[in-house]
């Protein structure tokens, strides 16, 4: 159990990796510009593993593990990822260019959060996700192209970042055997996640929390590392930004497309025992979801500057997350049988 979820990782990151340069580097050969690379190779194509995971979790009805996954690698990429980023470098931030990319954030994380609150994980909800990626992408190409402002150059640095020249066949087949990868690490991953939660009483949800969420965001963390130690630290704002995105609007989309599921576990045990079905997301989970996009918008348009001890807040939030996640911090009881 615990070699399947080391080697899923494992081949989560090193395929994701594989997949990313192999694809950057066909593009490359291709002419494609290093915006268009930047914008969506780069900026989504780290969150490959995320989806895949995803959808093998989904597709074995451990539903708990798939939204676990998407809501705990956004918490991760900001919390844990950016943080690091900035630890290592402090990060000078030009509003202009985050403002469009970090209010369509915003706008996902607002409405990831109704979707749990109605639990409307349908087809017609994936559809519309998967409409809204695909403008955001259309607009966001365009207007780079036509005005290239700062948001722009941001993007640009993000597909410059990557260290990828092969010749196209090899670029092709790094890419393929990248993809692979992924697909076996993931269904390594969700298999041994599933038996770890059953075998020491853990629900599903926490596992796809922490674990699943944390290996499935080692790639944004690799890129944000490397653009750090490169002094472009900018660009690891922008690709953690950019990846929460494609985790919102992708993923879920995608899932809800492919397998409509829903986030109120078991409604037949529910309806057995007279109560109402509860929903695998916590309060908490929610919490420091809509705490890390409010902290990154704080910090990064107030002082134009992310500095090491804002990264350090990041980080010691992403802690006492996981402490409240495994129930090593105590939470009193504010409100009367609360």
């Amino acid at each position: 159990m615990y070699l399947m979820i080391a080697a899923g990782l494992v081949l989560l990151f090193v395929g994701g990796e594989a997949l990313v340069r192999g694809s950057v580097s066909v593009a490359r050969r291709l002419n494609i510009s290093e915006l268009v690379i930047g914008l969506t190779l780069v900026g989504f194509g780290t969150s490959v593993p995320e989806l895949v995971t995803s959808l093998q979790a989904v597709g074995q009805g451990a539903v708990g593990i798939s939204v676990g996954n998407v809501v705990g690698s956004n918490i991760a990429n900001v919390l844990l990822v950016l943080a690091i980023a900035v630890i290592l470098s402090p990060i000078i931030v030009h509003p202009k260019a985050i403002l469009r990319d970090g209010l369509v954030m915003v706008a996902a994380t607002a409405i990831l959060c109704g979707l749990l609150w109605f639990d409307q994980f349908n087809r017609v909800s994936g559809f519309i996700l998967l409409t809204i990626l695909i403008s955001y992408l259309v607009f966001s190409l365009v207007m780079d192209q036509r005005r290239q402002d700062e948001t722009a150059v941001m993007h640009r640095e993000e597909g410059e970042v990557v260290d990828a020249q092969y010749g196209l066949m090899l670029g092709i087949i790094i890419a393929v055997a990248g993809l692979i990868g992924v697909v076996v690490g993931a269904n390594l991953l969700v298999e041994g996640s599933v038996t770890l939660a059953r075998s020491i009483g853990i629900s599903e949800t926490v596992i796809g929390l922490t674990i699943v969420a944390i290996g499935t965001s080692l790639p944004e963390l690799a890129t944000s590392v490397v653009a750090a130690f490169r002094k472009k630290a900018d660009v690891a704002l922008g690709n953690v930004i950019g990846s929460n995105i494609f985790n919102i609007l992708g993923i879920l989309g995608v899932t809800a497309l492919v397998q409509p599921f829903s986030v109120r576990g078991d409604a037949g045990a529910s309806a057995m025992a007279g109560t109402e079905p509860v929903s695998i997301m916590s309060s908490i989970d929610i919490g420091a979801l809509v705490l890390s996009v409010a902290l990154l918008f704080l910090f990064a348009l107030t002082g134009r500057k992310l500095a090491r001890w804002e990264g350090a807040v990041l980080l010691l939030g992403y802690v006492l997350y996981m402490g409240l996640t495994f129930n090593l911090i105590p939470v009193p009881a504010i409100l009367p049988n609360g």
